[in-house]
C-alpha cells in the first residue's frame, strides 16, 4: 500500500494532497489565484504532519509537470524535488493535460468509451495548450500549443463524440462548430485528482530523474510577458 504526496501548481490554484490506496486521504487547496509561492510550503507541512500522525511513510512525491503556468510549474517541481531528495523517495511526473482528461472520465457521464477527450489549458488570447486522448490515454493528437480555429480538430474521426474541458475550453465554444462537440465545465487540475495517474506510475515504476527533469512547457518562456496577469 503506497502513500504518495501529490503537488499541483500548474494552474491558477495551488493544492497538495496525501494519496493512499486509491484515495485522497488529506488535502489542502488555495483558491486565491497565483498564490503558489505562499501556499505550497504550509500545505506540504500539513500533509507531512498528517502522514506522521497516521504513521504513514511517504513512498513517492508526484507533481504536475504541465503545461501551464511557467512560474507555478517551477515552484511545484522545485518543492517536489527537494522533498524527494530529503525523503529519499522517487519523483513521479503527471501530465496536466492527462490529469484534466482523467478528471473528466470520473464525472458521472454514461460514457461508451469511444469518446475523445480534449483538455485545454488557457495560454492567452485564442491560444491553448491541448491534446486529444482516447480512454486509454493514447494521444490521438499529441500535446502542443494551438491557436484555436474552426478547422483545428478536423483530423479527428467523424464518427466519434468529442468532449472539451479545462480553463481554455470556454473560448473554444465560439470557434468550434459541430453536433459532435461537447463541453464539460468546471474541470480544473487539483492535487487530489492526481490519484489514479500517480498510483499507476508508482505501480509501474515510472519515475523521473529527480536531478534533471524539467516541466513540460510546450513552448519557450517569453520573459517579456512575465508581468501580464495569467500564465507567466
Amino acid at each position: 500500500m503506497s502513500t504518495i504526496l501529490c503537488i499541483e501548481t500548474s494552474g491558477k490554484f495551488c493544492s497538495v494532497a496525501l494519496v493512499r490506496d486509491g484515495l485522497a486521504e488529506f488535502s489542502r487547496e488555495d483558491d486565491r489565484e497565483m498564490n503558489h509561492a505562499r501556499a505550497i510550503a504550509p500545505f506540504v507541512d500539513e500533509c507531512m504532519a498528517e502522514a506522521r500522525r497516521r504513521e504513514w511513510r511517504i513512498d513517492a512525491v508526484a507533481v504536475s509537470m504541465g503545461p501551464g503556468s511557467y512560474t507555478g510549474l517551477r515552484i511545484g517541481l522545485s518543492v517536489a524535488k527537494g522533498l524527494c531528495f530529503s525523503l529519499d523517495v522517487p519523483l513521479i511526473g503527471v501530465s496536466t493535460l492527462q490529469l484534466l482528461a482523467v478528471k473528466a472520465m470520473f464525472r458521472n457521464f454514461d460514457w461508451s468509451g469511444n469518446e475523445i477527450l480534449v483538455p485545454m489549458i488557457d495560454a492567452r488570447r485564442m491560444e491553448v495548450y491541448t491534446a486529444a486522448y482516447n480512454f486509454r490515454l493514447d494521444a490521438i493528437i499529441p500535446p502542443k500549443p494551438m491557436i484555436l480555429q474552426e478547422e483545428c480538430f478536423n483530423s479527428l474521426p467523424d464518427d466519434r463524440e468529442v468532449y472539451f474541458m479545462g480553463d481554455g475550453a470556454e473560448k473554444s465554444k465560439s470557434v468550434l462548430k459541430g453536433d459532435r462537440f461537447h463541453w464539460i465545465d468546471n474541470i480544473s487540475p487539483r492535487a487530489a485528482d492526481m490519484t489514479a495517474l500517480a498510483e499507476k506510475a508508482f505501480r509501474e515504476g515510472v519515475f523521473l530523474d529527480t536531478a534533471y527533469s524539467v516541466p513540460e512547457y510546450l513552448k519557450e518562456y517569453d520573459a517579456k510577458k512575465s508581468t501580464v496577469k495569467g500564465l507567466s
